[in-house]
C-alpha cells in the first residue's frame, strides 16, 4: 500500500485540478513528487486549496479566502522546498488583500503574514519595517512578536529581540515561543537553559506536524553541536519516525554519520534528502564532502548547481548573499569573491554574529587577521548558523 501512495497522491492531485473551477488569476498548487509527512497530510492540503480555490472563484477580492491561500503556499514552501514558486505568489495573494483597504483584523494577518514571508525571503529590514505597522494593531497576540524577534535577531538587534521574546512567551507559551527563547539563550552562552526551552518547544506541538518535527530537528542540533550525538541521533530518529521522508531529519541523521566515519551510510542518506527537495544546503554539503575526498570535478560540478540553485533564488527575491560567500569561501576557495558577497550582506546588517564571524573566516584565509569588520565581541558570539532556529 506505501508503494501505491505516490500514485494515489498523484491522480488525486490531477482529479482535483481537473475539477477546480478554471480562474486564470489563481495560483496552482504544485503537486509533491515525494510524499513528505503523515500520509493525510497531502490529500489535507489539497481539500483546503480546493475549497479556497472555490471561495475565490465566487468572489475573487475575498480577503480571508486570499489570505488562507497565501499562508498554505507559506507552509508548502516549507515541505517542498519550492521557495521560488511558493513564496512570490504567497507574497503577491497578501500584497492583493492589503491593496483593497482591509478592515483592521484583516489588516493585522495580512501584515504579519507579508512579514513572515520577508522574513523567509531574506528581507529582514523590510521584515522589521512591517512587523513595527502590524504591532499596534493587535499588540496582544505573541504571532507579531515572533515577526519581530526574528527580524531583531537577524539584523543583531539582540537586546531588542530579548525584550521581544519576553513578551511573547508572557502571551502564549507555545512551541513559537519556546524555540525563540532557546535560540536566544544559546547565543548567550546559556546551553542547557537552551535545551530546555526547545524540549517545552516541542513538547508543546503536535508530533508529525512539520513545525514540531523541525524543533525536535533543532533539538537535536543543539545536542549535536555540544557532543552528545546520541542523544542527538535519538531526536533525528524521532523527527523521522513521526515524519516520514523528512528531508531535514534525514539529512541530519547522514551529517552525524559523517561525523562516525560511515560515509558510505552518510552518502546514500545525503542523495536521499537531496532526491527530496532542493534544499541548498543539502547541496552544499554533498559538495564539501566530495571536496574532502579529493573528487574535485564532481564538487566543482555541485558547486556550480549550487550557484545556479542561489541565481534562481535571486531571481524570486530571496537575499542570498551569506550563502553565496560560504559557497566562494568553502567551495570554490575563492576568499576575494566570498569577501564581495559578505560584505554586501553586512551593509545590510552589520551587527549580525553570523555574518561577522563569515567576515572573520574570510578575512583569516585571506590572511589580513587583523581587519574584521565586526567587533571581536560580535565575530566571538556563540555558535554560528543558527538563524534556522527561528521562524516556526
Amino acid at each position: 500500500m506505501k508503494n501505491l501512495l505516490p500514485l494515489i497522491l498523484v491522480l488525486l492531485f490531477a482529479a482535483c485540478n481537473k475539477d477546480l473551477p478554471q480562474n486564470a488569476a489563481l495560483p496552482e498548487l504544485k503537486n509533491r513528487p515525494f510524499v513528505i509527512g503523515p500520509e493525510d497530510e497531502m490529500g489535507n492540503v489539497l481539500s483546503m486549496y480546493e475549497s479556497l480555490a472555490r471561495q475565490i472563484e465566487a468572489d475573487p477580492k475575498n480577503p480571508e479566502a486570499r489570505l488562507s491561500l497565501a499562508e498554505l503556499f507559506m507552509q508548502e514552501a516549507r515541505i517542498s522546498g519550492d521557495h521560488g514558486y511558493y513564496y512570490p505568489e504567497a507574497l503577491a495573494l497578501v500584497e492583493a488583500v492589503l491593496v483593497e483597504q482591509p478592515e483592521k483584523n484583516l489588516k493585522y494577518r495580512a501584515l504579519l503574514d507579508k512579514a513572515s514571508i520577508l522574513l523567509s525571503l531574506h528581507r529582514f529590514s523590510d521584515a522589521l519595517s512591517v512587523g513595527e505597522k502590524a504591532l499596534p494593531l493587535n499588540p496582544y497576540d505573541a504571532g507579531i512578536y515572533g515577526v519581530l524577534i526574528d527580524a531583531h535577531v537577524e539584523l543583531g538587534n539582540y537586546p531588542k529581540a530579548v525584550e521581544m521574546a519576553d513578551k511573547m512567551v508572557s502571551i502564549r507559551p507555545d512551541i513559537r515561543s519556546y524555540s525563540r527563547i532557546s535560540y536566544l539563550r544559546e547565543i548567550h552562552g546559556q546551553v542547557n537553559g537552551a535545551i530546555e526551552a526547545m524540549k517545552l518547544a516541542v513538547s508543546a506541538g503536535y508530533p508529525g506536524m512539520e513545525q514540531t518535527e523541525w524543533a525536535r530537528l533543532t533539538l537535536g542540533h543543539l545536542y549535536q553541536r555540544y557532543d552528545m550525538p546520541d542523544s542527538a541521533m535519538y531526536h533525528f530518529q524521532m523527527a523521522l519516525a513521526a515524519r516520514p521522508n523528512y528531508p531535514f531529519a534525514i539529512a541530519a541523521i547522514a551529517g552525524l554519520e559523517a561525523e562516525k566515519g560511515n560515509m558510505p551510510e552518510a552518502e546514500k542518506m545525503l542523495l536521499k534528502a537531496c532526491e527530496l527537495i532542493p534544499e541548498v544546503g543539502f547541496f552544499v554539503e554533498w559538495a564539501s564532502w566530495e571536496k574532502k575526498k579529493g573528487n574535485t570535478q564532481k564538487a566543482d560540478q555541485l558547486s556550480r548547481d549550487i550557484l545556479d540553485m542561489l541565481a534562481d533564488d535571486d531571481r524570486s527575491g530571496h537575499k542570498m548573499d551569506l550563502e553565496y560567500a560560504h559557497v566562494y569561501l568553502d567551495l570554490l576557495d575563492d576568499p576575494q569573491k566570498a569577501l564581495s558577497y559578505a560584505m554586501k550582506e553586512y551593509a545590510a546588517r552589520p551587527e549580525n554574529i553570523d555574518v561577522n564571524m563569515a567576515l572573520a573566516q574570510i578575512y583569516q584565509r585571506i590572511g589580513d587577521q587583523g581587519k574584521n569588520a565586526g567587533t571581536p565581541g560580535k565575530s566571538s558570539a556563540h555558535g554560528v548558523e543558527r538563524s534556522g532556529v527561528l521562524q516556526l
